[in-house]
């Protein structure tokens, strides 16, 4: 690749166990994240560094932002609506029936409906699937037999849906039906079978149709044409590499999760960061956040 390697910095040192899920808010000039395990939700200013944190009270995988009122969230037990001073608001139960379950990753697609898996705790193999939520607070079933349900994303004209079932190392991808409920037609867009770095974990898309796939355990976020090439790699100073999202005024900032799961007490001394948030800017630009349209 050459030059085609890029270097992040850090630009919240964080520390999390397990920061996940980040979100651009246009209209704050802030980045959502949070650390799963803690339950917490985060809401930096990458500009002064200052951090406000949220407790919710039981474990996170992701959050979206809403047209109007505080952000829509997958939870251990399901969706459900942030209250800002702290704590949240159950829409809809999703497998709450199994302790030994929650959600993970998850994203508002472009018709305003929020996508979010789920997973064992254990990551016992074919346990988990993807539901959405739609503005009305029904839940529908899209897929099922998953293992690690994480990162997702739409093409721009959202006909297409990105996947990433972590084990399986690779990005699949779906024809979308008329009616957002239907998935058909999956095929591999991106394999990464053949790369010993890491597994595949979050994902954007940017603007140009290109896919960004962070690697847990592999020190990196890559990004790959929507024919599976690898086009350029950012290096991270941290090994497990979570998610990503455009952001910054002009959306030409990634801002990049990371983790420190299973760590020593004080972390690794080759890993001082670990945890904490990045940003590079990669010379192309991303896509506003689609916006939760429910009041649920």
């Amino acid at each position: 690749m050459g030059d085609r390697t890029l270097e992040a910095k850090l630009v919240f040192d964080a520390r999390a166990e397990l920061a996940e899920g980040p979100v651009w808010d246009d209209r704050r000039a802030r980045l959502w994240w949070v650390d799963i395990m803690a339950g917490i939700v985060h809401l930096t200013d990458p500009a002064t560094g200052t951090d406000s944190a949220i407790p919710v009270g039981q474990p996170i995988g992701a959050l979206g932002l809403r047209e109007r009122g505080s952000p829509v969230l997958a939870v251990r037990d399901g969706f459900a609506s942030l209250r800002e001073e702290g704590g949240l608001d159950l829409i809809a139960e999703v497998e709450s029936d199994d302790p030994t379950m929650r959600m993970n990753d998850g994203k508002v697609g472009p018709d305003g409906v929020f996508w979010a898996g789920t997973m064992g705790v254990d990551e016992r193999p074919g346990v988990g699937g993807l539901y959405r939520l739609d503005p009305h607070g029904s839940v529908d079933r899209l897929l099922g037999g998953t293992t690690i349900s994480n990162g997702l994303d739409w093409s721009a004209d959202g006909r297409l849906f990105y996947y990433i079932d972590t084990p399986t190392r690779r990005v699949d991808r779906f024809d979308v039906g008329t009616d957002g409920r239907r998935l058909s037609g999956r095929r591999v867009a991106v394999d990464l079978g053949g790369n010993a770095a890491g597994m595949p974990d979050g994902m954007t898309v940017d603007a140009d149709g290109y896919l960004w796939v962070c690697l847990w355990d592999g020190w990196a976020v890559e990004r790959y044409s929507p024919d599976g090439r690898l086009d350029r790699r950012i290096e991270i100073p941290a090994a497990q590499v979570t998610s990503c999202a455009f952001g910054g005024p002009n959306l030409d900032e990634l801002y990049i999760t990371t983790a420190q799961e299973g760590f020593p007490a004080g972390g690794r001394a080759n890993q001082p960061h670990a945890g904490s948030i990045f940003r590079v800017r990669p010379g192309v630009r991303g896509r506003p956040s689609h916006l939760f349209a429910g009041d649920a």
